[in-house]
């Protein structure tokens, strides 16, 4: 009887050992896989916001090129950097019953190139959409876990911005690697995701209330098409 009792025991102590061991190794295992996911992660985010860095500043250069003659009406209150786009939201395209109208925001998708059709002909403020059925290229959705990006043509430049309120781990070294894809200056990352909102333009564009911010608890990585002396860096030395 005693020998059938130690058998069970030492049975039991077995089969606790061997759940200990699997618990063991299926953490193991899960470490590498997670940190894995991670990092393909991360190269996503990096390769997704590079490729629609390049393919926004891209179109706006090929509207600039292919157009430089831009509309002679504008003048240097709603045109601060000729012949870039100006703001989609300007207040501009309704005074002069332009088709479309002004935007509802300054999202990127909006923009228009002001060279087409340029000019001083009688439609000369109805400056053709970058994007759309109309000019062939269409804009990809934001970025995973990012926002629509914004566009912004005033007194200290030209940029485009896109934001995230994500606190991701992997968001932080992402950020990191793409910002160090460019040259200083070139492009900033704003992280505000602990702390308020931060004034980012010394300027008020047309048909805007106030300068442009990076939002408290979000984190803003903006790319300069066109940088002033009087824009507010992150980076320093900048021109």
């Amino acid at each position: 009887m005693t020998d059938t009792k130690n058998i069970r025991g030492s049975a039991l102590i077995y089969i606790l050992i061997a759940v200990a061991l699997l618990a063991a190794l299926t953490v193991s295992l899960m470490e590498p896989s997670g940190q894995q996911v991670q990092s393909q992660s991360s190269t996503s985010m990096v390769t997704d916001i590079s490729g629609q860095v390049s393919f926004i500043s891209s179109s706006i250069s090929e509207c600039i090129l292919s157009h430089p003659d831009q509309d002679s009406e504008l003048t240097t209150t709603q045109q601060k950097n000729a012949p870039y786009p100006i703001n989609p939201k300007d207040p501009y395209f309704n005074a002069q019953s332009a088709d479309p109208l002004s935007a509802s925001d300054d999202s990127a998708k909006w923009l228009r190139c002001p060279g087409n059709p340029g000019g001083s002909g009688s439609n000369n403020q109805d400056h053709a959409r970058l994007f759309g059925g109309s000019s062939g290229k269409f804009l990809p959705p934001a970025p995973a876990m990012f926002s629509d990006w914004t566009y912004y043509n005033g007194a200290d430049g030209v940029y485009i911005m896109t934001t995230t309120t994500k606190t991701d781990p992997f968001i932080t070294s992402s950020m990191a690697k793409l910002d160090a894809k460019y040259s200083n200056c070139e492009s900033e990352v704003i992280d505000r995701r602990t702390l308020g909102s931060l004034t980012i333009t010394t300027d008020t564009t047309p048909g805007s209330t106030a300068a442009r911010t990076c939002p408290a608890s979000t984190l803003c990585f903006r790319y300069w098409i066109i940088l002033k002396p009087t824009a507010i860096h992150q980076d320093t030395d900048c021109p």
